[in-house]
């Protein structure tokens, strides 16, 4: 099969709430498995588009919630790289990499972010004192959200 057509449903998979694809044809077979989500995860939804009359009140919340969002630290912003689920540690009864108040330097592993199955490590970019750490572990995040502020 042509990997830019097995990429697509690979892709296809991933982006809907289907978990399980196959197919067969006359000279080939595959079969795509969404992965479970690791113990302790939760499954989320993202709901549809509200209807036009609630679009002006959802933007007039969510204006008044961002100025009401305390402000980061002073320093260095460390984000996301990819998109991905975030984790501190490198298994779930494993001492985190980083603490609120932890020296690193540059090089240091700061965190773990899950991709399709790959385990990629993000280390620190500048070396200082861990100020905040702004995403829980678990949770999924998006390319170049904010993870860390280093002072």
């Amino acid at each position: 099969m042509d990997l830019r057509k097995l990429k697509k449903l690979i892709d296809l998979v991933e982006e809907s709430s289907i978990t399980e694809l196959e197919i067969n044809d006359a000279e080939e077979k595959v079969r795509i498995v969404k992965y479970a989500a690791p113990s302790g995860q939760h499954a989320y939804m993202i709901p549809a588009a509200p209807p036009p009359q609630m679009a002006s009140t959802l933007a007039n919340a969510a204006a008044s919630q961002a100025s009401t969002e305390p402000e980061l630290p002073e320093g260095d912003v460390i984000k996301a790289p990819m998109v991905g689920t975030f984790y501190r540690a490198s298994s779930p009864g494993a001492e985190p990499y980083v603490q609120v108040g932890s020296v690193v330097k540059v090089g240091d592993t700061l965190c773990i972010i899950e991709a399709m199955k790959l385990l990629n490590t993000l280390d620190a970019e500048v070396g200082g004192t861990i100020k905040a750490i702004l995403v829980d572990n678990g949770q999924p995040v998006e390319y170049g959200e904010p993870l860390f502020v280093i002072g």
